[in-house]
């Protein structure tokens, strides 16, 4: 009885093994059958296309290499100096033959401050600070000579998301004309940007993950086309490969205004305010995607609406919500910034505002934003 027992317990154990081996075998041929037939059917590129493929990497290689060669002559760095020290420095170009210079006015700003440019081929140059932008982080300059090479300017409207952009500048203020590559990764970005002092909102920022780094500030963002795009200005200390450009565009009536007038004109409506979204008018008035709520300032002695201002003389009270101007709605692509600084002084624009739960209408002139 008990050799019987023995033998029952072998042949259970083999007929175990066998099922398992067959369920295995099974099993196997379920999960990884279809895989290994898969793979076995991916595309393989023909020499052909292996032949295309390098020719397109040569090609964009020597698209970026020759952007550079034109592009870098115009690129300048700028040394800021205080009682002959060095206290700071940043990028710059040149936009004209006759040596006016397009930077960041935070790289700049400061009393009691010289400026040096250096061009690409090392030469020295004494810079006069022409004028600063009251409301973008903008600056121009002027150094003396003539037949400067110059950096031809693109159209910001035009760009993608996803498209090549390379960024030139003097990079943590030792290496100059440091070349970097990445592509745009958003368009008309709201950034807050600066230090805990001293802040900028830059409206419609460029998005970049082009490497830009201290240094960098004021140089140029460049399409493969040779043409700049943007003022490289800020970049996201949380995150990684996050920068930030100011659309050319904006600039471009800077450079207009100081030849014209020699300063910039920017007109001015006088009010401070937060963003609200999706404004909600009722059943008769609709809705609207964004609006501008006047409110009094983050520190003590900031009114909503600035004394004397065009928008004191208009009548716009804190609490208001402007949703459009001149019929125009207000929107992410359409910033009351943007709207406001399209127009010139002396222009009457008509806003719609909500107060109290009502939708209403006031004709405002807009005035000459004038530093103290």
């Amino acid at each position: 009885m008990e050799k019987r027992l023995q033998m029952i317990l072998i042949l259970g154990i083999a007929i175990a093994a066998i099922v398992g081996a067959i369920s295995g075998a099974v099993g196997g041929y379920v999960f990884w059958g279809p895989l290994s037939s898969l793979s076995s059917i991916q595309p393989k590129l023909s020499d052909a296309r292996v032949e295309q493929k390098i020719v397109e990497l040569i090609e964009e290689e020597s698209a970026t290499i020759a952007v550079v060669e034109s592009v870098t002559p115009a690129v300048v760095s700028i040394i800021v100096k205080q009682d002959g020290f060095e206290i700071s420095s940043g990028s710059g170009f040149i936009v004209s033959a006759d040596g006016y210079v397009l930077t960041n006015r935070h790289v700049v700003d400061g009393l009691g401050t010289s400026l040096t440019v250096i061009t690409n081929n090392g030469e020295e140059l004494q810079a006069k600070p022409i004028d600063t932008d009251p409301f973008q982080d903008i600056a121009v300059l002027k150094v003396d000579g003539d037949g400067f090479t110059i950096a031809q300017l693109g159209d910001s409207d035009k760009i993608q998301i996803g498209q090549t952009v390379i960024a030139i500048g003097n990079t943590l203020s030792e290496f100059r004309n440091t070349v970097t590559k990445g592509v745009i990764s958003g368009i008309n970005r709201r950034v807050v940007a600066g230090s805990a002092v001293n802040t900028d909102v830059i409206e419609q920022a460029i998005q970049t993950d082009a490497a830009i780094n201290p240094g960098n500030s004021g140089g140029p963002l460049i399409n493969l086309k040779g043409e700049i795009i943007g003022i490289n200005t800020a970049v996201s200390m949380e995150g990684e490969s996050i920068a930030f450009a100011i659309p050319i565009n904006q600039a471009k009536r800077a450079i207009e205004d100081v030849r014209q007038f020699g300063h910039i004109v920017r007109p001015w409506l006088g009010v401070r305010y937060v963003l609200v979204q999706q404004v909600e008018l009722g059943e008769q008035n609709g809705n609207y995607e964004l609006g501008a709520m006047i409110v009094e300032g983050s520190q003590p002695g900031q009114p909503g609406v600035i004394p004397g201002s065009p928008a004191q003389l208009a009548g716009l009270k804190e609490g208001d919500i402007i949703v459009s101007i001149d019929g125009t709605r207000l929107s992410k692509d359409d910033s009351l910034s943007k709207l406001v600084s399209a127009r010139r002084p002396g222009e009457t624009i008509e806003l719609e505002i909500l107060r109290n739960a009502v939708l209403q209408k006031i004709s405002v002139t807009l005035a000459e934003y004038k530093t103290e």
